[in-house]
């Protein structure tokens, strides 16, 4: 595998750090231990990472999937303002974020990104109000509701003003089932009637205007069906997601269809993630698609049978103890990641290969033992993938960005430029 050699100039600088959309690594075999070692030699431990040119692969991925739509960049999954602004210049069909906290976007819009759609509902009179005054300066921002009651809040908000904020709708995409909810629990927004008597309030109204609808099927694009040791489960839920599908295509399609015909003017129409990009692009009312862990190909999405991702992101931690032969102890490394417990949600060690955590310690706060039947130093990194994307950058101030085998640049996380949300 041959790339292009770049110079190592650790800086919080971005020129020079993109590559060629269509750059795909032919193979990992490369991506071995010492590779990652040696490019982290004169780094302090411990140390989060970003290897651009599987980056760059896992982007051509869904760029061969997304079938001319476009792709919003779900920040909640990289949290990381330089590599917002590396994505967004890849390629014209990447088009604007999608925020997870409404403190988030008003951030970022500061830092000048534009195009905001923020996926959660607020609540928040003083931080509308904040974000009102972003839009009056230029910016686009678009916040999220799926009541009534969220709308009288905005409306509240604006009193007094002239600013219009654009709406989105948040649409609940889960399939019930008897004694089984299949999706999360988010929207109670599941059907026409509710969507219209949500556009007849918008329509009341002279501070907000209706601009798009949101629906994540995340009982397809979220849900892992190649979980390890779990086979009935996974051909379960492969069953529930091949029986969910059609009826989260009829959904969308009948709710944009009614607000359409109501005379609403839909200009963004949302759905997916990074485990559905290719059947959501596929239907017809949508214009977007929302990608964010895929980029950083975290460990969580080793568990879908229709897709592989290369492992981009990883972070470092050192050996410091060494208790018994076949077993060393690294400092740290409990980087849990949110969501119903499970081992899928553990940080899993990636290399040494076959480095496996203790069954009895795990990850721990202060320390997580690997067991290994190879040779380790005192002073030796070992490597591991986290579980969730944008969470493995909660724990480290800067993400070092790896080109071909060398550090190019040394880029702050959100925690790097002290901002921190929920």
């Amino acid at each position: 595998m041959k790339f292009q050699a770049t110079s190592a100039v650790p800086t919080n600088r971005i020129e020079n750090a993109a590559a060629p959309a269509d750059t795909v690594p032919l193979a990992t075999t490369d991506r071995d231990y010492a590779f990652y070692r040696d490019a982290l030699a004169e780094i302090p431990l411990p140390a989060a990472y970003v290897d651009l040119d599987l980056l760059d692969a896992n982007f051509a991925t869904f760029l061969r999937q997304n079938q001319g739509k476009q792709i919003r960049v779900a920040s909640k999954s990289i949290r990381c303002a330089a590599m917002l602004r590396y994505l967004l210049a890849k390629h014209a069909c990447i088009q604007g974020l999608m925020c997870f906290s409404g403190r988030e976007a008003l951030y970022l819009a500061q830092q000048g990104f534009d195009d905001l759609l923020i996926a959660y509902p607020l609540v928040d009179q003083t931080l509308i109000g904040a974000l009102a005054d972003q839009v009056d300066r230029g910016t686009r921002i678009v916040l999220m509701v799926d009541s009534a009651a969220h709308i009288d809040c905005i409306d509240q908000a604006l009193q007094g003003r002239s600013t219009r904020l654009p709406l989105c709708l948040d649409l609940d995409m889960s399939t019930p089932l008897p004694g089984l909810h299949f999706g999360v629990l988010r929207s109670p927004l599941n059907a026409v009637d509710k969507a219209l008597a949500l556009w007849a309030r918008i329509k009341q109204s002279d501070r907000v205007s209706l601009t798009g609808l949101m629906g994540y099927e995340a009982q397809i694009a979220g849900v892992q069906d190649k979980i390890p040791g779990r086979l009935l489960q996974n051909q379960l839920v492969r069953i529930l997601k091949k029986w969910s599908g059609p009826q989260v295509v009829k959904r969308r399609a009948r709710v944009v269809e009614a607000l359409t015909q109501a005379g609403a003017t839909l200009s963004l129409v949302n759905g997916g993630g990074t485990g559905s990009v290719r059947q959501t692009t596929s239907e017809a009312c949508v214009t977007e698609v929302t990608v964010g862990s895929g980029f950083y190909g975290s460990h969580l999405f080793d568990y879908y049978h229709h897709f592989d991702l290369f492992p981009a992101a990883g972070f470092a931690l050192q050996v410091v103890r060494i208790p018994k032969p076949g077993v060393y102890t690294c400092a740290g490394g409990g980087y849990i990641a949110s969501g119903s417990p499970g081992p899928e949600k553990l940080p899993l060690p990636y290399l040494p290969h076959d480095a496996a955590l203790s069954p009895l310690e795990a990850a721990g706060e202060v320390q997580t033992p690997v067991h290994y039947r190879g040779s380790l130093a005192l002073g030796d990194p070992v490597f591991f993938r986290h579980s969730k994307a944008g969470e493995l950058c909660e724990r480290f101030t800067h993400l070092h960005w790896i080109r071909n085998g060398r550090i190019i640049q040394k880029v702050t996380t959100y925690r790097g430029d002290q901002q921190c949300y929920f």
